[in-house]
């Protein structure tokens, strides 16, 4: 299997811990459509926000999607690649989606253990957990539509990445 593999989920459900970790294991490449989006531009997220707006840097996201889709690469995205219904359609048409799904406290009590907030602007300005429980509710049902797995990532990296290779193992016997 070289087909991309894009992990899907908020901000801090594990996305880039556990993408650099399978795609060690699977010996693929890893990028981080942040991070490369970031890089190729020189500005934060929070710069590109300040100066487009969401709308502007959502349009950004979706170019460093494409960009960096390639075969034999697991792709961490942003907490709102799914969004656009266009980015959830290009994700499952071109490999296999997976949800890293964790609780809302979970990711509360992460994101206050390592909080970037000169990387990330808030959302809706309300304090961490509501903003989290506020972006959960209107996010699952499109992390739900744009996975072909949904992976509790509320376990440690190892268990996480054993889940997800036993279920492409089970999608491609098949």
């Amino acid at each position: 299997m070289t087909q991309p593999l894009f992990l899907v989920g908020p901000r801090g459900c594990g996305k880039t811990t556990v993408g650099q970790g399978l795609a060690a294991f699977l010996g693929f490449q890893f990028t981080d459509t942040d991070r490369w989006l970031v890089e190729q531009s020189g500005e934060t997220v929070a710069d590109i926000v300040e100066k487009e707006g969401w709308e502007g840097f959502r349009a950004r996201e979706s170019l460093a999607l494409q960009a960096v889709t390639a075969p034999a690469t697991v792709i961490a995205t942003g907490g709102g690649m799914v969004l656009a219904e266009s980015n959830r359609l290009f994700m499952r048409h071109h490999g296999s989606v997976i949800y890293l799904q964790v609780p809302a406290a979970t990711l509360a009590q992460r994101l206050s253990a390592s909080p970037q907030e000169d990387q990330r602007p808030t959302l809706t300005g309300k304090p961490m957990v509501e903003e989290i429980e506020d972006v959960l509710a209107q996010r699952e049902a499109l992390y739900q539509a744009a996975a072909h797995h949904v992976i509790d990532a509320s376990l440690p990296v190892e268990q996480i990445i054993a889940r997800i290779q036993e279920v492409l193992r089970l999608a491609r016997a098949s």
